[in-house]
């Protein structure tokens, strides 16, 4: 597992975006719970964000894809809007200790 951050550097309703051995991660937390995906639109293959660190809907309460629109369930990642409806971004294992926030990177 990587070590992406500090528990106390992801906030409540906050998301994080990381660059971690060539790969997009990012990191939201929700209800005290961490989830981690991979950056990566099931759209079009591009990162959901333009401002650095900017993955959340309006409300806080989606993920979201800025290119497209397409919104996100942050618990599972399934599309419930946009042109990907139905597909899903790529959830990594992650768990989260003193020490940090940790997540399995996937092989490829």
């Amino acid at each position: 597992m990587i070590r992406l951050c500090a528990p106390q550097e992801l906030t409540e309703g906050c998301s994080r975006g990381f660059s971690i051995q060539n790969r997009r991660l990012l990191a939201v937390r929700r209800d005290g719970r961490p989830y981690v995906y991979l950056n990566h639109c099931p759209h079009r293959g591009l990162a959901l964000e333009w401002r650095e660190d900017d993955f959340l809907d309006d409300s806080g309460s989606l993920l979201r894809c800025a290119h497209h629109g397409a919104l996100f369930l942050i618990e599972s990642g399934e599309c419930v809007a946009g042109p990907c409806s139905g597909q899903s971004l790529r959830a990594l294992p992650c768990r989260e200790d003193a020490d940090g926030l940790w997540a399995e990177l996937p092989l490829r």
